[in-house]
């Protein structure tokens, strides 16, 4: 069927335009009406390419947006951006003609109010609290008197001239200095990173000196230049370390994350100085207060000692007159003695003699004793032959057979001279009778050597019939050997 004739001239009136060209249009308007905009929202779908461009959307409760940021403006950003960020993006609206679609090309961002980065920093708070990053065990001591101090913090401003200056004045010290942006793209990692490299580089064996101290200082500024030492990866560096930190961030009424994670936290840089190094004159004037007060204690004790000394002497005897009646004591003891041993030697002498007189002879004893030997003799023999004659009537009144009576009586009578026999051989009158003679010292004591008797001594000599006294004379031969006796 053919189209009716009217169709003709009324699309005859509507242009026709290629496909470019609307978006050409389309991107013309766009950029024009909207050439500097600023968009607040929450980041989403955030990707880095390799390329260096970043790509995300902005959304709020009733749309979205495509954002990118092209990699020469990612260093003027202001921020790090990341997923679930409210920030305001400050750009220019553009068409992407082969896609049909529109996005906002970001130049700059903000995080969105205060009130945004305040949630975001109590977020993160909390998070590295529970993990125990703020834990007061975790603090590390000062050192008393740091040999080099290490300084993170801009080379230019006041605070580097302010702590140079207040460690110059209280006590000089080597410094080591870590120039580092404090604010902006970047600098959160550049202060992550010189505090890390402290740590590691500066230890033994490593290329630099190993500062005593370390203090990450910045001056004052709003909360947004103050974000950089709110950064997790500062956090964890600081917290990381090894060396201890003194925080000196903003002024006195600032507070960032980096406070609570150091070791010390100084409300000002000066104030940092101050806690790193002692006063000199302080020192200095506390030990002298310290050696006048020694100097006062050694004197006071030296006079408290004198006077006990004085005390203690003052009990003592006189030295002299001890030695004095010593040495009489001992004059006096010496004389005694000395007439003490011969009255003992005489004592024992005289006590000697009285027991010699009171002992009885040798002889007497002798012949006492062969006088109960010989009436033992005389009673033996008596009764032997008694209880022969005995046994003879009893062996007679029983009509006993006359031969063993015999064989009894010759066997009693040998046992007999058998025991009469031992007896005179054990008496010694019968070896004095067959011409020997016993040698009795004074003291009674047989004599055996020659020997034991020395020329002009006394002795007895005991015969079997009596007994004479002697005297040792010397040898006849005239030799002086063997004494000769005297009788």
């Amino acid at each position: 069927m053919d189209e009716p004739a009217s169709s003709g001239p009324a699309a005859g009136n509507i242009p026709e335009y290629s496909v470019s060209e609307i978006s050409g249009a389309v991107k013309r308007v766009l950029e024009g009406s909207f050439s500097r905009v600023r968009v607040r929202g929450e980041i989403t779908e955030f990707k880095r390419y390799p390329s260096g461009h970043l790509y995300f959307s902005l959304k709020d409760e009733g749309g979205k947006i495509a954002s990118v940021v092209w990699r020469s403006g990612v260093s003027r950003l202001g921020l790090v951006p990341e997923n679930g960020l409210e920030i305001v993006a400050t750009g220019r609206i553009s068409a992407y003609g082969e896609r049909s679609s529109y996005q906002l090309v970001v130049e700059r961002m903000e995080y969105a109010g205060e009130g945004a980065l305040l949630a975001r920093i109590e977020r993160l708070r909390l998070k590295l609290a529970q993990e125990g990053l703020f834990d007061a065990e975790r603090k590390q001591p000062l050192p008393f008197l740091p040999r080099l101090i290490g300084l993170v913090t801009s080379p230019q401003g006041a605070v580097l001239h302010d702590i140079r200056t207040t460690v110059a004045r209280r006590f000089p010290r080597d410094m080591l200095l870590w120039p580092v942006p404090v604010q902006g793209e970047g600098a959160a990692q550049r202060i992550a990173a010189a505090i890390a490299s402290f740590d590691r580089q500066s230890r033994p064996g490593g290329p630099l000196p190993r500062p005593d101290v370390l203090i990450v200082a910045r001056g004052g500024g709003s909360l947004e230049d103050l974000m950089a030492f709110n950064d997790e990866a500062v956090l964890r560096a600081v917290a990381a370390c090894t060396i201890p930190v003194i925080s000196a961030v903003g002024h006195e009424t600032d507070t960032t994350l980096i406070d609570f994670v150091s070791d010390r936290r100084a409300p000002t840089p000066t104030a940092a100085a101050e806690m790193a190094v002692p006063a000199r004159l302080e020192l200095l004037s506390d030990l002298a207060h310290r050696g006048a007060r020694l100097e006062n204690g050694l004197a006071r004790m030296m006079q408290s000692l004198r006077l006990r000394f004085g005390r203690a002497t003052s009990l003592l005897p006189d030295a002299p007159a001890l030695l004095g009646n010593a040495r009489q004591r001992l004059d006096d003891r010496q004389h005694r003695l000395g007439l003490a041993l011969p009255a003992l030697l005489a004592a024992r002498r005289a006590a000697l003699v009285a027991a010699e007189r009171h002992m009885p002879s040798p002889h007497g004893l002798i012949v006492a004793r062969r006088g109960r030997v010989d009436l033992a003799a005389s009673h033996l023999r008596s009764g032997l032959r008694q209880a022969l004659r005995d046994a003879r009537a009893a062996l007679l009144r029983r009509e006993l057979n006359p031969s063993p009576l015999r064989a009894s009586l010759r066997e009693q009578r040998a046992r007999l001279d058998g025991l009469t026999a031992r007896l005179d051989s054990a008496s010694p009158m019968a070896v004095l009778s067959r011409g020997y003679a016993l040698v009795l010292d004074p003291s009674g004591h047989p004599v055996t050597q020659a020997a034991a008797l020395k020329p002009g001594a006394r002795a007895s000599l005991v015969f079997s019939d009596g007994t004479r006294a002697v005297r040792v004379d010397r040898d006849p031969d005239g030799r002086g050997g063997q004494g000769a006796l005297d009788i």
